[in-house]
């Protein structure tokens, strides 16, 4: 039987400010943050400089436009802390995502900014209709990756009891959510739709616990998921968006009432929509790449940060900030798998760390159930083929999926494969990627 529902809180004074107040407070605060890039950080100073932007010539929200991007490749050319702006030893925290050869993007928070990050994701599990004093099961994963912590900290903030579960032991989960009887789970919706089938398998009856809401994030999803999930739970299913990059998760996150995308935060991250082409900045309404400048960060300032997500911003709704449309796609050749950023040219780095194999590959990425299954075809160097037996070529598998494992976070099927055993275009080159997940 469900338990009686909390009060919840208000929403803060900002979330319904009127369009002036907020756009003068981003103002104020985006001039202040490229300042702060600017003087502090090296490689603004550099790109700022080399296109003749100043942040004196910041007079209106428009004039960011002329101020360079901001990429995940400047920010491993400057690993491990070259893109601090504040002394490492005033940064309280370190989170990291794995990067394109095994080092990962790395960024740092000080105590005001976790103080922040705490705050924002606080106020999206309220929009999301948690309440304080509800137990909130965090099933992200803890760690170097910002989901588990992120979530952990706001719910914390908000009032909230925690359950610091983490990923994986399914049936340690289902036991947890069965015992402790949570009113909201923050899971990856891929794996909450497992969660479910596992329940139902167990004869646990998921509409007689006391879930009511599932925040999810850490990967796209589709409305057609969001029905499964609802249909099955009962539960309100709402979007949460961030990256580690930017924050983490509270970037952006939707509202119970209207679920109809995540509100931007606007007053801490001022969003833009570019022509992935051009760089040119899109109207409110149109498709493009999605960009982010933090307005209040102090360790790691971001100005036009390029997500490569593709986008809209669309009208306020239940709060008085843009709302994100649902992503579409990337701008780059990123996978995400099981909540897990990989790009093909990691796989590459690792295949080619092992001598015996050829730079001729391909990723085949198909959807078992609920959950996203990856496949490494990789053809061997044609001396080595000669020479290794079936034994030999299966364990050189296994270590490439060893490290595969290891470096990017991703379980993988590894297939050796004979020289010129992968189909090549017209132009000579293997199709690196083969997406057979369903889009619908």
């Amino acid at each position: 039987m469900r338990k009686q529902r909390h009060t919840p809180q208000p929403p803060e004074p900002i979330e319904h400010a009127s369009i002036d107040e907020l756009r003068s407070l981003q103002l104020a605060r985006l001039k202040w943050s490229v300042a702060h890039a600017y003087d502090n950080v090296a490689h603004y100073r550099r790109s700022f400089d080399a296109l003749g932007a100043h942040p004196s010539d910041l007079r209106e929200l428009s004039d960011l436009a002329r101020f360079p991007f901001l990429t995940k490749q400047d920010l491993r050319d400057h690993y491990p802390f070259g893109m601090f702006a504040v002394p490492r030893e005033e940064v309280v925290r370190l989170h990291a995502s794995s990067g394109t050869t095994g080092k990962p993007t790395v960024v740092g928070y000080t105590r005001a900014d976790i103080d922040v990050w705490a705050g924002l994701v606080a106020r999206s599990l309220r929009a999301a209709g948690v309440c304080p004093g509800d137990i909130v099961h965090v099933a992200y994963g803890y760690g170097l990756f910002t989901g588990g912590l992120g979530a952990h900290y706001g719910a914390e903030r908000l009032g909230c009891t925690v359950v610091p579960m983490s990923g994986g032991q399914t049936e340690k989960q289902i036991q947890l959510i069965a015992d402790f009887q949570p009113d909201a789970i923050m899971v990856t919706p891929s794996y909450m739709l497992v969660l479910l089938e596992a329940m139902a398998r167990e004869g646990v009856a998921i509409r007689e616990t006391a879930l009511r809401v599932g925040i999810f994030g850490a990967e796209p999803w589709t409305e057609a998921m969001r029905a499964e999930i609802e249909s099955a739970s009962g539960m309100d299913a709402v979007d949460i968006y961030g990256l580690s990059e930017v924050m983490g998760p509270g970037v952006a996150s939707e509202c119970v009432e209207t679920k109809d995308g995540p509100s931007v935060w606007e007053d801490h991250y001022y969003p833009e929509i570019i022509d992935p082409e051009t760089g040119a900045v899109l109207a409110d309404g149109e498709e493009g790449e999605l960009v982010f400048t933090s307005l209040t960060k102090q360790a790691l300032p971001v100005i036009r940060y390029r997500t490569r997500d593709l986008s809209r911003l669309l009208p306020p709704s239940a709060r008085a900030m843009r709302r994100m449309a649902r992503i579409t796609g990337r701008s780059d050749d990123m996978l995400i798998i099981r909540g897990v950023n990989v790009f093909p040219s990691q796989i590459e780095a690792m295949i080619l760390h092992h001598t015996d194999l050829a730079p001729h590959y391909q990723l085949i990425v198909t959807r078992e159930g609920h959950l996203d299954g990856l496949e490494i075809v990789v053809e061997t160097r044609p001396e080595a083929w000669s020479v290794l037996n079936a034994a030999q070529r299966e364990a050189l598998g296994q270590a490439l999926l060893y490290r595969v494992k290891t470096m990017v976070g991703v379980s993988a099927a590894v297939n050796v494969v004979a020289p010129g055993a992968i189909e090549r275009t017209v132009v000579g080159k293997a199709k690196r990627v083969i997406d057979r997940r369903p889009r619908s």
